[in-house]
C-alpha cells in the first residue's frame, strides 16, 4: 500500500506546496499533478463540483503520483466520508472554531476504535494502490487531517484544538480570517492587526508541535511564511494561475485595456 508523503513530510518538520483546484476539471487536474506539486486540494466548499467530478479527479491525482486532498463544505461525518470513499487522501476542515468541532471531523476521518467513519466501498482503496483489507488497516495512520482556522474564535480556542490527537496541520484562510474580524460596524482589521493573529496561530502551532500553513497569492509570499515556520502551503489555484497568465498575454499585446481583478485566489 502507498503511504501519505504529505503526512510524511509534515512530520519530519518540512514544508510542503499544492494549488487549489477550483475548476473542477479533470484536464487541469491531469496537468498540475504531473508539475511537481506535493498536493492538490480540490475546493468543494466554493466550487459546483459534484462528488463523481471529484472521484475522477482524486484517481487522476493519485495515478499521476501526487497527493489528492478534499476541502469539504463543512467538518461533517456526511461530507467527511464521501470524500474520504471517493479517494481524497486527506481532508482541509473549514471554519473549525471550537474543540467539539474539532473532534467531530478527526473522528469522521477515523475508522473505529478512534473514530466514527463507516466501512465501506472501494475508491479509497485504489488510491493507494492497495487492497481493500489493506486500505482499511492503514487508513488511520494515511489520511490527512487538516483542520482550518478561520475566525478570531478559532484563535482562541487554538492551543487546545491544535493539540488534538488526531490533528495533522493546521490551514489558514487568510480572507476568511479577515472578514471574521469585522467589528459590529462592518470595518476590517489593519493589515498589521490581521498579521498579529496569523503570528499567533504560527507560535501555537509551534508549541503544540502541529505543523501550520496558509493559502498564498504567489511563491513569494509561500517563501516567506515557509521561513516563518509554516508548512503548509498552498499558492494560487488553477484558475488564478491561467487568469494570471492570460492577463500577461493581454498586457503585452492590449496594455491599455481594462483590467478587472476576477478571482483573488
Amino acid at each position: 500500500m502507498k503511504t501519505n508523503p504529505v503526512k510524511e513530510k509534515l512530520k519530519r518538520g518540512e514544508p510542503t506546496v499544492g494549488t487549489w483546484l477550483s475548476l473542477g476539471n479533470l484536464y487541469a487536474a491531469r496537468i498540475l499533478a504531473r508539475m511537481g506539486w506535493d498536493w492538490l486540494t480540490l475546493d468543494l466548499e466554493h466550487s459546483p463540483v459534484d462528488l463523481e467530478q471529484a472521484a475522477a479527479i482524486f484517481a487522476a491525482v493519485a495515478d499521476a503520483g501526487c497527493v489528492p486532498l478534499a476541502r469539504v463544505p463543512e467538518g461533517s461525518h456526511h461530507w467527511i466520508k464521501r470524500v474520504l470513499d471517493a479517494g481524497a487522501m486527506g481532508i482541509i476542515v473549514p471554519m473549525v472554531d471550537t474543540v467539539e468541532q474539532a473532534q467531530a471531523a478527526i473522528a469522521a476521518a477515523k475508522y473505529p476504535p478512534q473514530g466514527n467513519r463507516s466501512a465501506g466501498g472501494g475508491w479509497h482503496a485504489l488510491n493507494f494502490a492497495a487492497s481493500t483489507s489493506e486500505y482499511y488497516a492503514a487508513a488511520n495512520e494515511q489520511i490527512l487531517v487538516v483542520l482550518q482556522t478561520e475566525s478570531p474564535r478559532g484563535v482562541e480556542n487554538a492551543d487546545a484544538i491544535y493539540r488534538l490527537p488526531g490533528c495533522d496541520a493546521i490551514f489558514v484562510g487568510p480572507s476568511d480570517l479577515r472578514f471574521q474580524m469585522r467589528t459590529p460596524d462592518g470595518a476590517f482589521p489593519t493589515a498589521d492587526e490581521h498579521e498579529a493573529l496569523i503570528q499567533r496561530v504560527i507560535a501555537i502551532g509551534r508549541q503544540a508541535g502541529t505543523p501550520t500553513g496558509i493559502h498564498t497569492i504567489d511563491p513569494q509570499t509561500a517563501r516567506l511564511r515557509a521561513e516563518q515556520g509554516m508548512q503548509f502551503l498552498a499558492v494560487s489555484s488553477d484558475l488564478r494561475l491561467m487568469t494570471q497568465q492570460a492577463g500577461s498575454v493581454l498586457d503585452a499585446l492590449r496594455p491599455d485595456r481594462q483590467r478587472a481583478e476576477v478571482v483573488r485566489y
